[in-house]
């Protein structure tokens, strides 16, 4: 019987439990022909404090754990030294969920046999001038890399003009769903509306999830609902600086926004199933633009309608399961949620197209496959 293919992923982001669900599934679609070993800081400080790694005791992949040194820092990080070890031996692949201009990409492909295939990931969908180290490490990432996944395609799009990146195998993939946890569930979303002291019966919830900042479209959905004569509330979920702005604002509104802070992530799926419509009205500024979106997937994936912007990875996100909007046009998004609004209809359908683009495009099993048949192509084109 042929031996499966060992795979060790290394990501800072596996010292949370449900940041490891990539590895996870690999491990389960690829039984039999994968094992895969997911290697994660013990602890991490990063942007939010400090994180212990936490392993549960069904977890299909193998989780072993390294020292992250310097970790407050995403940036300037390294791994301890005994990561050389984990990345030889009969190691078929490496795959580094690191950017390939942060210290710890680089660590990642000095440290893989030269033998060893490596592929890395990577969000970058602007290109950036780096400074020393940086743009020498992503250099020497990019040379030594047997092929590099894009989370997204306008993140391919944008890379493949920089040095190197063109000459090396690549595929634009999406960020994976939960589609057993996101999943249509009225009940729930009326218990959540019940926790802010609204009842199902009154106007339709327009919906917003995420930081409420002014790149996020916060101001301009504000704009579009004060134009709206349609009759509507608006529950804002999220948190972020412009929190006090947006409540004073919902003030001038009586009953008619919520503005929700703290939801942990295993309580989304029940903000959003409270939602009639979810708005992304992500803007694009010089320094970013939407990566992906995990919202419209998750969104998509409650059977919500989506509208969504006509920033960055947003349309190609969205596709043809709901409507894209011009970034910059409060009128055209208050025209929009008119007529979704004012139609049961056209919302039925937008559900049932949301719900499944989120099983075929985005559900974690696709995902999780999509990465091993780029490998498996790696590995035939090396061996070639």
């Amino acid at each position: 019987m042929k031996q499966p293919r060992r795979l060790v992923s290394v990501s800072h982001s596996y010292v949370v439990g449900l940041n490891r669900r990539l590895a996870n599934e690999m491990a389960r679609v690829g039984a039999g022909r994968w094992e895969i070993t997911a290697l994660a800081p013990r602890s991490f400080r990063g942007d939010l404090g400090p994180l212990t790694l936490q392993r549960a005791p069904d977890e299909p992949a193998q989780v072993e754990a390294v020292r992250a040194l310097l970790s407050r820092s995403l940036h300037a990080f390294v791994y301890g030294p005994e990561l050389r070890a984990r990345l030889t031996g009969n190691v078929s692949l490496v795959h580094s969920w690191e950017e390939p201009y942060v210290m710890a990409g680089l660590e990642v492909a000095l440290l893989t046999p030269r033998k060893v295939p490596l592929v890395f990931c990577t969000a970058q969908n602007l290109s950036k001038q780096y400074p020393f180290p940086f743009s020498q490490a992503e250099r020497f990432v990019v040379q030594r890399a047997s092929g590099w996944i894009a989370w997204g395609q306008t993140v391919r799009d944008t890379l493949l003009a920089r040095p190197g990146y063109a000459q090396r195998p690549s595929h634009a993939l999406p960020m994976g769903v939960d589609t057993e946890l996101f999943h249509p569930n009225r009940p729930a979303g009326e218990d959540f509306l019940s926790g802010q002291g609204w009842t199902s019966d009154g106007p339709p919830i327009v919906g917003y999830l995420g930081r409420f900042v002014p790149e996020k479209g916060v101001p301009l959905l504000m704009a579009a609902l004060e134009r709206l004569s349609t009759p509507w509330r608006a529950l804002f979920v999220g948190g972020g600086p412009l929190e006090d702005p947006l409540r004073a604002w919902g003030r001038r509104f009586e009953d008619r926004v919520r503005v929700v802070t703290g939801v942990p992530h295993g309580d989304v799926p029940r903000a959003l199933n409270a939602m009639t419509v979810l708005c992304a009205p992500s803007q694009t500024t010089p320094r970013w633009k939407e990566q992906f979106g995990r919202m419209l997937a998750e969104g998509f994936a409650c059977g919500i309608p989506v509208l969504g912007s006509d920033s960055g990875e947003v349309p190609r996100t969205v596709g043809d399961a709901g409507w894209v909007l011009p970034e910059t046009n409060p009128e055209a998004w208050t025209a929009a949620l008119a007529r979704l609004l004012e139609s049961p209809e056209q919302r039925a359908e937008l559900s049932a197209r949301g719900r499944e683009r989120a099983l075929t495009h985005f559900a974690w099993p696709v995902v999780a496959r999509a990465h091993l048949d780029f490998f498996e192509q790696v590995l035939e084109q090396r061996s070639a």
